[in-house]
């Protein structure tokens, strides 16, 4: 039979990808658009209820776009909708948020120095907090602070904020970061699926039928795009925090959070004032620059006992499974042996100053948190040790697949 663990891993690869590939489509349309709609400019020969039209050159072809304020007097045939990859880079980003921090809960998710969760309590808190906030910050938008958008956007930093050290409190830095991620983009993702597509529907709807389309539409559908324009970098940034352990797994990991949604800010408003004069404020880069500088400080500093030490404290029932098996000493030994100089809290390979993706394995502890990755990593492949590093023995890795097997067929 072949093992489960490699075909989950499979399917996170896969979902993996196609998270990517759907989140480059979405991310190059929604800035293509915002910087097309900043650089239309007013012509005399515009048809009616045209706001502005655009020139473009492009692979050796030249384009020329026409915005209507509303919608123009009669529909074309051809329509092209811009949605799905909005929908599928939430789809694929949910399954795999399913996959590696619901199904693989008791390592990703939980941190039992925290809060003492069961695993389908942090599951529940997971679900419910994306659900929750897309429902509180859609009755923001819809509330009179959507006819004042900048006090709407502040509220909205704020929220971010406090859902940043709330996930932190309950969660390991690494699963709380790629949930606030998550929470952000489910409010984008909602955005387009609960307020701009209907709406346009509305309008698409109207002008079949012969009437004229209300105006309230389109400027519902543009404050929410504009959330989306500014979300959209502080979103990735999170998504790609877990390769980073300087981001998350440090004692202010929801502040750096909270800081790189300003910097989100401070670098589409550099790119959108360009696209609109065709000259950007260069004061943004300062502030950005000043801000990562700020990021970099805390992501070191030391405000009491470090993670690392609260963790060596506590182990779940599963890791006590794997702490107890039998071979467990020898897998053990077959670990720190050839992994230990990296993956230590205080490297001892080059110049190595943090252990890779903050994964530590030096203690007994440390050895058993981390054994379904050690089993993937070392065990049944060879991507650990990098081979430049040390050359890791069959009979090692041997021990690590018996070892983990031992648990897993064990029940």
């Amino acid at each position: 039979m072949y093992d489960l663990a490699i075909i989950w891993d499979w399917i996170a690869f896969s979902l993996r990808w196609l998270h990517v590939i759907t989140a480059m489509a979405w991310i190059g349309a929604s800035f293509y658009f915002i910087a097309l709609d900043l650089m239309l400019r007013p012509a005399p020969d515009l048809p009616e209820g045209a706001a502005g039209e655009e020139w473009e050159v492009h692979g050796g072809g030249f384009y020329h776009t026409t915005k209507y304020t509303v919608a123009p007097a009669r529909l074309p045939e051809h329509l092209t909708w811009h949605k799905w990859q909005s929908y599928w880079t939430w789809l694929s980003g949910a399954a795999l948020l399913m996959i590696v921090y619901w199904v693989g809960g008791e390592l990703y998710l939980l941190d039992p120095t925290k809060a003492d969760l069961a695993l389908w309590q942090g599951i529940a808190i997971s679900a419910a907090s994306l659900t929750v906030g897309w429902i509180a910050y859609d009755q923001l938008c819809k509330s009179r602070l959507g006819d004042t958008p900048t006090a709407l956007m502040l509220i909205l930093f704020v929220i971010l904020v406090v859902m940043a050290w709330g996930y932190d409190q309950v969660f390991t830095g690494r699963a709380a970061l790629l949930h606030l991620g998550a929470f952000t983009a489910t409010i984008m993702t909602g955005n387009v699926f609960f307020q701009i597509m209907p709406n346009q529907r509305i309008v698409v709807a109207d002008l079949k039928a012969g009437r004229t389309p209300d105006a309230k539409y389109g400027r519902i559908a543009k404050l929410r795009s504009t959330h989306n324009n500014y979300l959209t970098l502080p979103v990735i940034f999170l998504m790609l925090s877990n390769h980073y352990p300087l981001a998350f797994a440090t004692q202010f990991n929801w502040l750096i959070a909270s800081l790189i949604f300003l910097t989100g800010v401070t670098i589409r408003h550099y790119f959108n004032t360009m696209h609109r004069t065709g000259k950007g404020p260069h004061w943004t880069w300062f502030v950005t620059v000043l801000l990562m500088i700020v990021i970099a400080w805390l992501s070191t500093y030391d405000a009491g006992e470090t993670r690392q030490e609260a963790e060596a404290r506590a182990l779940s029932a599963r890791e006590q499974r794997y702490a107890g098996a039998e071979g467990f000493e020898e897998a053990y030994f077959a670990v720190v042996g050839n992994c230990s100089m990296c993956h230590a809290r205080d490297p001892a390979w080059g110049n190595m100053h943090w252990a890779p993706k903050g994964v530590h394995l030096e203690t007994r502890a440390d050895v058993a948190r981390q054994a379904g990755q050690i089993y993937l990593q070392a065990g049944v492949s060879h991507a650990m040790p990098p081979p430049n590093a040390i050359q890791m023995d069959d009979a090692a890795r041997e021990t690590i697949v018996a070892w983990v097997r031992e648990v897993r067929d064990g029940g």
